[in-house]
């Protein structure tokens, strides 16, 4: 998709953030509300936390976007996948990690030193099952919280919830979807990466 009316014109580039599944664990399945709303060739990109704990939500993010960029939770058993990880999308650099390697889980200072260690602009981590999105310094850092709701030690119930990033140019729209009372609701945050 082209934006026209712009005086650069920018290409939509469309991200799914998403994480801490853990099916079948600790979940059942993704909630019947997003399936419906993640559909093939909408998204071009797909960054997750981990925790997907199957092969089968792996082959499904898959089917979603053909670019799958993982990172190893806690509660994975797949050694290939690494602990932290970059990617460039558009003029965007987003680094990747699950977030149990960050102490105090979420702590904003500790997730600014990994950022400022991966040299990213846009940082994702999960773990805390809790979404969460704030900048810092002209940085942005994202949390896309558990997309099952999956129990954890932190929140004994989480709320559903994944991200989409729209990329545009220098700046990145963010989406959060969360299941709320059995709906779903949309909340839009702004970040415009600093030159």
């Amino acid at each position: 998709v082209r934006i026209t009316g712009d005086p650069y014109p920018r290409e939509q580039v469309l991200v799914l953030v998403i994480g801490d599944v853990h099916l079948p664990f600790r979940a059942t399945e993704l909630p019947p509300k997003f399936k419906a709303l993640l559909v093939p060739n909408k998204i071009q990109h797909v960054l997750c936390t981990g925790n997907l704990c199957s092969k089968e939500m792996q082959d499904y993010l898959r089917s979603l976007a053909n670019d799958l960029h993982a990172v190893r939770g806690d509660f994975d058993e797949n050694d290939t996948l690494p602990e932290h990880k970059v990617v460039t999308i558009g003029a965007f650099r987003i680094g990747l990690c699950h977030g149990h390697q960050i102490v105090p889980w979420g702590d904003a200072d500790a997730l600014a030193s990994l950022q400022r260690q991966l040299g990213c602009d846009i940082l994702v981590s999960g773990h805390t099952h809790a979404f969460e999105a704030h900048e810092r310094g002209g940085k942005l850092f994202i949390n896309p919280g558990s997309a099952t709701g999956a129990f954890n030690t932190i929140i004994p119930e989480p709320m559903p919830s994944f991200v989409l990033l729209d990329l545009q140019g220098t700046l990145a729209t963010t989406y959060v979807y969360e299941l709320v009372n059995g709906e779903v609701g949309v909340k839009k945050i702004d970040h415009t990466k600093a030159s």
